[in-house]
């Protein structure tokens, strides 16, 4: 009985965990590694498993952010014939997340192989296709929070609401192997407590061994107050410009909370003022698929969605889907706020709008979630003068804004008041989180237990009193 750690190891993204139980073998997440530009990307995602993916019984996907769930399609592509248990609105989610995916990687295949044709090299194929999407959707089965279900011999497990994004969970397994019993609790991402829409994460209280995301295990996050004052604040500053504003956003969670804001603070933040561009197609459709969850909002959010069912509450809100409607924005010198992704720059419409937008001294650009290391949006967050876009050097003249407090995750007192919900201080492993931020959670929570941060290709035995990691050795 023992896990394997195979991603998300003293690094955010590419989540992936293999439990093995007896003869039966499951994954947690199966996810795509972000960062570092496409080419380092692709050449990452495309890399062989270091499992045989047709001795994978089942997957427990946590959520649908593709950096948890982005490698599903290529596993079933290396022979993997299992289900894919995950709550249902994730599954409906997932849906919208690979079927964009695929179109990305089609039209970059594209691109690429054009290039590669004159170089006299041979074409590549896609990472995986919308065909690969629609044979791996195939494979999911939804499931409800609080509901527990045996997914292999001696393998039972429950989801609870972890409060990140519509449909995330926290993971708990029920593990049996020779009269041996042990839980396992997986946190997935835990969302921000007090965050609009969803529900604060589930407390849980049963474990023998916790796998806890770690993010913001560095940093505490400012108040929602604060940050709604900063919000208002960075809406005035913009309009007195006389510019744009930009807001990289990802998809699925963060979007959402922001039209919802808008809408509430619509006469605070004079949003009147303002012509509000959602310029994402995955945005729109994942939009779609929460007003089909609304019962997995928070009480103040269920009574906003019953008055208003989101129609009329922002009448400035323009929804641009086709690249025609896109390309149009440009032509706004004024007034205009765009919501785009992707989250970190590294695809997508806001790329375009960037290179419109971002050399005018009076736009303003507004981060509002996580910028992994090696991503276009850390190295503006990070001060960078210019940026390069289809190969022309940019100047970054519009102002910078960073608001912290928007985050979908859990800062680090929130995990710790997380991980103290359990009884008898289960031991406790830190995943999907930079080294400096798990280093730092590791101190701080110091009074309450030992932890510890596990690195690619290391292996916990679950049976093992002391809790060591060993490092796997390869053949």
């Amino acid at each position: 009985m023992h896990i394997d750690f195979w991603g998300a190891a003293q690094e955010v993204t590419g989540s992936c965990h293999l439990i093995k139980v007896g003869r039966q073998t499951i994954l947690l997440d199966c996810g795509i590694m972000q960062g570092g530009g496409k080419v380092k990307e692709d050449e990452a995602n495309r890399q062989d498993f270091p499992f045989d993916p047709s001795n994978i019984d089942a997957v427990v996907l946590s959520h649908s952010h593709l950096d948890h769930c982005g490698r599903i399609p290529l596993l079933i592509k290396q022979g993997f014939k299992g289900k894919i248990y995950t709550q249902r609105a994730c599954q409906e989610m997932c849906r919208v997340m690979f079927m964009d995916a695929a179109h990305i990687a089609q039209r970059d295949a594209y691109t690429l192989n054009r290039k590669r044709e004159r170089k006299g090299l041979p074409a590549l194929e896609p990472l995986f296709t919308t065909q690969d999407a629609e044979k791996a959707l195939k494979h999911f089965r939804g499931m409800d929070y609080a509901q527990s279900l045996k997914i292999a011999d001696g393998i039972t497990v429950t989801l609870f609401d972890a409060g990140h994004i519509l449909g995330s969970s926290i993971v708990q397994l029920t593990l049996e192997e020779n009269g041996a019993t042990r839980k396992v609790v997986f946190s997935g991402d835990l969302g921000h407590a007090g965050a609009p829409i969803l529900r604060n994460p589930a407390c849980v209280r049963e474990a023998d061994v916790v796998l806890l995301e770690s993010t913001y295990g560095g940093r505490c996050h400012r108040s929602w107050e604060e940050s709604f004052i900063e919000m208002g604040e960075v809406l005035d500053n913009a309009r007195l410009s006389g510019g744009n504003l930009l807001i990289p956003s990802f998809a699925v969670g963060r979007t959402q909370e922001l039209l919802y804001l808008f809408a509430k603070y619509y006469q605070e933040w004079k949003m009147g003022d303002w012509q509000i561009y959602l310029d994402s197609p995955m945005a729109i459709e994942a939009t779609e698929v929460y007003s089909h969850h609304s019962h997995l909002y928070d009480a103040e959010s269920r009574e906003m969605w019953a008055k208003h069912q989101q129609k009329g509450s922002l009448p400035n809100l323009h929804i641009t889907r086709s690249p025609e409607e896109s390309i149009a924005i440009n032509a706004i010198k004024s007034g205009a706020i765009i919501i785009a992704g992707s989250g970190m720059c590294e695809g997508g419409r806001i790329r375009h709008h960037l290179k419109n937008h971002v050399w005018r001294k009076g736009n303003h650009l507004v981060f509002v979630g996580f910028q992994a290391r090696n991503t276009l949006g850390r190295r503006i967050v990070d001060g960078a003068k210019t940026i390069k876009l289809w190969g022309e050097e940019i100047n970054v003249e519009a102002k910078v804004h960073t608001i912290n407090g928007f985050s979908a995750h859990a800062d680090q007192q929130g995990l710790i008041d997380w991980y103290r919900c359990f009884n008898d201080s289960p031991k406790l492993y830190l995943v999907h989180g930079e080294t400096e931020a798990q280093a730092a959670l590791i101190e701080a929570i110091k009074p309450y237990t030992h932890a510890q941060a596990p690195s690619v290709g290391q292996r916990l035995d679950l049976l093992d009193p002391t809790g060591q990691l060993q490092d796997l050795v390869k053949e």
